[in-house]
């Protein structure tokens, strides 16, 4: 082997160190993304229920002007029935 054999095998370390090293940054980097998407899941789904209370409270405003306006009582509003799914 002599001199080639060893010149192969630095080149062999060297190249198999960088791939060691690519794949602790890419699983780092894994690992930050995925805690990112999460707090990213979290906040989405705290600013949908801020939204939705807010509609809530819109949604009052409304037939209470309503009511005042007009001076009739809001319609019960009813939910949509599903349709029900015939027995096979």
């Amino acid at each position: 082997m002599g001199r080639e054999g060893s010149i192969g095998r630095v080149e062999f370390m060297s190249n198999f160190k960088s791939i060691v090293e690519r794949l602790r940054n890419l699983e780092n980097e894994r690992k930050n993304l995925l805690l990112e998407i999460e707090e990213l899941k979290k906040m989405a789904e705290s600013k949908a229920k801020a939204l939705e209370s807010e509609v809530g409270m819109l949604r009052e405003e409304v037939k209470s002007l309503r009511v005042l306006l007009g001076g009739e009582e809001p319609a019960v509003e009813e939910e949509p029935q599903q349709k029900k799914k015939p027995r096979k």
